[in-house]
């Protein structure tokens, strides 16, 4: 069976602050895009194989997917074997959640191929012991996120407009940028109130601000280029998604969203999408 697994943006992201277990807590608004990888699922006998059209995916015990069947086959013993093929297109280390995502899909595959029965809410449990983001890819759409992203509500409406990502031929270390930041964190932070901001057509979004911005355009000015030049090009709103190091920017017209694109085509991957 053929399951879809999608990316997403951060609309805003606040870094509260960092727990016990070395987390950081989080709030931010969480939105699905209708890009993503694909995921082939199989049953075999026993185990876990995977396979990628990437050679740079591991295809052992370190990759999402099988920590996911190991984390499925301990809530269910009796758990047969899958073979799992990743026809990869989200770029790595890009904050799109791509790996995330990959892990929620096998989690749904597999329960909807041995008919477990696992409810969402089930599932959302199991992911987090998968990854933080893993829960939200299970329902997807418009969530707000909080602890570290696995408090989830929903979110009835989304932001609408067409999502240029612009992906710089740059890596940047989640663990790197969450160290880095936690000197600049606020000892007071205000919360804005995302949820209410969603859905209005012309509401300002300068409230969504993500943190991560003031620690990785100084090191990364190209980042801040990018997001200054979506602007200039029409873009709504325009910001880093996650720790990055993709840039997004949202359009309300799908032909300068088009244009923008072909500005920045040339000099960086570029992928058009909107929002699930």
């Amino acid at each position: 069976m053929i399951y879809p697994s999608f990316s997403k943006v951060n609309i805003g992201l606040k870094v509260l602050n960092q727990r016990d277990d070395g987390y950081h807590d989080i709030y931010t608004v969480f939105q699905e895009l209708n890009f993503g990888d694909s995921l082939q699922v199989e049953k075999t006998d026993n185990g876990c194989t995977l396979s990628s059209n990437m050679d740079w995916i591991p295809t052992d015990e370190t990759n999402i997917c099988y920590k996911a069947y190991v984390a499925l086959k301990n809530a269910r013993p009796e758990l047969g074997g899958v073979s799992i093929h990743i026809d990869k297109k989200v770029p790595a280390g890009s904050g799109l959640g791509g790996g995330s995502a990959n892990g929620a899909a096998v989690l749904k595959g597999i329960n909807e191929l041995y008919d477990l029965n696992l409810s969402n809410d089930e599932l959302e449990k199991i992911g987090a012991s998968v990854g933080a983001d893993v829960p939200f890819f299970i329902k997807g759409g418009t969530q707000l996120g909080e602890g570290i992203g696995d408090r989830l509500t929903p979110l009835l409406s989304h932001i609408k407009g067409t999502y240029l990502l612009v992906v710089p031929d740059i890596s940047i270390n989640t663990t790197w940028a969450y160290s880095e930041l936690k000197n600049k964190l606020n000892q007071e932070i205000f919360l804005p109130k995302f949820v209410g901001y969603i859905g209005e057509d012309n509401a300002s979004l300068e409230i969504f601000e993500n943190d991560f911005e003031r620690i990785v355009i100084p090191a990364y000015p190209e980042i801040g280029a990018i997001k200054q030049k979506m602007l200039e090009l029409g873009a709504r709103f325009a910001s880093l998604s996650g720790s990055g190091s993709t840039v997004y920017g949202i359009f309300d017209e799908d032909a300068s969203a088009k244009e923008a694109e072909l500005f920045f085509r040339p000099s960086h991957q570029t992928i058009l999408a909107n929002p699930t």
